[in-house]
């Protein structure tokens, strides 16, 4: 080897190492966008379920004390800040339970006017947000890992982004409502 071919090496090993470190910091940039798109997805599932719930609630189904307990479940998850999202959306999965947890009761919602429709909606609510949940979660944990790694750290190459956050939350259906959408 002359002396002449070793620059040319350097350069080759730096510009494979900026090529690298660039693709690094697309694919976390990537899965934060990922990130951002599953939290807009679970916020609209949350929401959805929530808007059914309060509906459910002022709808005149159910006995004043069920109705004024889910009313203010929903209430609470619709309007909770960031910080106790989680906390807020859990208990208005503990009231739809409550609410909801014997078969009876759903066939009261069913029988109701347009209550077909309504049981419907919510059966889908109820099962689409774990989904949306569990694709956030993914998300996060994808990011995470990646954010873990020597290079990415060394790097800074996520740059001024907050590290990612799971959303954990109770969000087990109510059985009897999980029966009638089978």
């Amino acid at each position: 080897m002359t002396l002449l071919s070793w620059p040319l090496w350097i350069a080759v090993a730096l510009v494979l190492i900026g090529v690298y470190l660039s693709w690094t910091a697309g694919r976390l940039d990537r899965l934060h966008a990922r990130i951002d798109a599953a939290r807009a997805a679970l916020d609209a599932q949350l929401l959805r379920r929530a808007s059914i719930a309060q509906e459910l609630a002022t709808s005149g189904i159910f006995d004043p004390a069920a109705s004024m307990v889910l009313n203010q479940a929903a209430h609470a998850a619709r309007q909770a800040e960031d910080e106790h999202r989680e906390v807020a959306e859990s208990e208005l999965s503990q009231a739809l339970r409550a609410v909801l947890g014997e078969s009876a009761q759903v066939e009261a919602v069913r029988e109701a006017p347009g209550g077909e429709d309504t049981t419907r909606e919510l059966v889908a609510a109820v099962r689409r947000v774990p989904m949306a949940r569990r694709f956030h979660n993914d998300a996060v944990r994808a990011a995470r890992a990646l954010r873990r790694h020597r290079t990415v750290r060394w790097f800074r190459l996520a740059g001024h982004a907050p590290f990612p956050l799971a959303f954990e939350m109770d969000d087990e259906p109510p059985a009897a409502l999980s029966a009638a959408g089978h």
